[in-house]
């Protein structure tokens, strides 16, 4: 994209962020210190910047990966960065998580490990990205893309959200966290990216059903995505590899980051309470926008009614989640609503 773009926007950033630091100020509304992380692709890139940075705050943390050589190597390098050594606690699992039903056993162990205590938060970092034209790649690629990026993260979410939110599990004040890792297509779609923007997208989806269905529970668990874009790590590189000419073409002016960049400010949207966590300017300026850069009817049109959709959104969210609250006060535990419903 130009760098006028960037110029335009940085203007509206500044003032939007004059703003929101004097709004949503309130300090850490996540703080690991003692708290027991799994976390998800934490051999390489961001996955394992984000482990070490979160053992620097003092969290004990679970790796997960398939390599095993790699994830040795990645618990000996959050040791060293720890904050207190003599007290947190590291540990790797190892496991494919495109792999159908991976997550319960896994979490079974982590929680083993952890002294039968329940993990404070988990954070699914694991994914792939093979770019091509959709439909000139076999349908199995876009399969084996939708296996690791919706599948992996969404398997591993169904295992924990149940034991999290089963009803004899404790209500406590102090939230429980679960993260997905998606990607700035999903907010806009790049040619290129057909096989992997999808399940990135699901994902997006996925979190905004969560958030909805966790309040009926009486249980306090936040859902958060995390929205990256370009990384310098070997994922990248081998990502550039298939990656057709056009999409080099278009993402020629989009930076790219450094893992170490990128997980520090996901961790701080992370702190700062987000719900969806962008890192960079490229990536705020498409979620604003998503709703967003798909194609219009009209030009005109639908850009005016665009804007005055985010105005609507305004009225129409606390009206939907006042009744989610108030069905949630009447009917009780969601365990019972099969029963309710049969008459039992």
């Amino acid at each position: 994209m130009s760098p006028y773009f960037y110029i335009a926007v940085a203007v509206a950033v500044a003032l939007i962020s004059v703003v929101a630091m004097g709004l949503f100020g309130g300090g850490n509304h996540m703080p690991v210190d003692g708290k027991t992380i799994l976390v998800t692709g934490a051999t390489e890139g961001m996955g394992r910047c984000a482990a070490r940075q979160l053992a620097a705050k003092g969290a004990n943390v679970i790796v997960v990966s398939r390599n095993v050589t790699r994830l040795e190597e990645t618990v000996a390098e959050i040791k060293s960065a720890a904050k207190n050594p003599q007290t947190q606690r590291f540990h790797y699992i190892s496991a494919d998580v495109s792999k159908p039903d991976y997550a319960r056993s896994l979490i079974a162990e982590a929680v083993a490990w952890n002294n039968g205590k329940s993990l404070d938060i988990v954070w699914c970092i694991a994914g792939k990205s093979t770019p091509d034209f959709w439909f000139e790649a076999p349908l199995s690629l876009s399969r084996e893309q939708m296996d690791i990026n919706y599948w992996g993260s969404a398997e591993m979410a169904h295992a924990i959200l149940r034991e999290w939110c089963a009803p004899d599990a404790p209500v406590v004040p102090e939230p429980k966290h679960l993260i997905f890792t998606a990607s700035v297509v999903a907010f806009f779609p790049v040619i290129g990216y057909g096989p992997y923007s999808p399940p990135k997208a699901a994902l997006r989806a996925l979190a905004d059903s969560l958030v909805q269905e966790l309040e009926i529970y009486p249980q306090n668990v936040k859902v958060h995505v995390v929205f990256p874009g370009g990384i310098k790590s070997p994922g990248f590189d081998r990502e550039n590899q298939t990656k057709p000419e056009i999409t080099k073409i278009i993402e020629a002016d989009d930076p790219v980051q450094t893992p170490e960049e990128v997980a520090s400010k996901a961790i701080q949207g992370l702190e700062n309470g987000n719900y969806f966590i962008t890192v960079g300017l490229l990536g705020s300026f498409l979620k604003w926008g998503a709703m967003g850069g798909s194609p219009r009817n009209s030009w005109i049109v639908d850009s005016v009614l665009g804007g005055i959709t985010q105005l609507a959104w305004m009225f129409a969210l606390p009206d939907i989640y006042g009744k989610i609250r108030k069905f949630a006060k009447q009917n009780g535990h969601p365990s019972s609503y099969r029963n309710k419903a049969n008459g039992v």
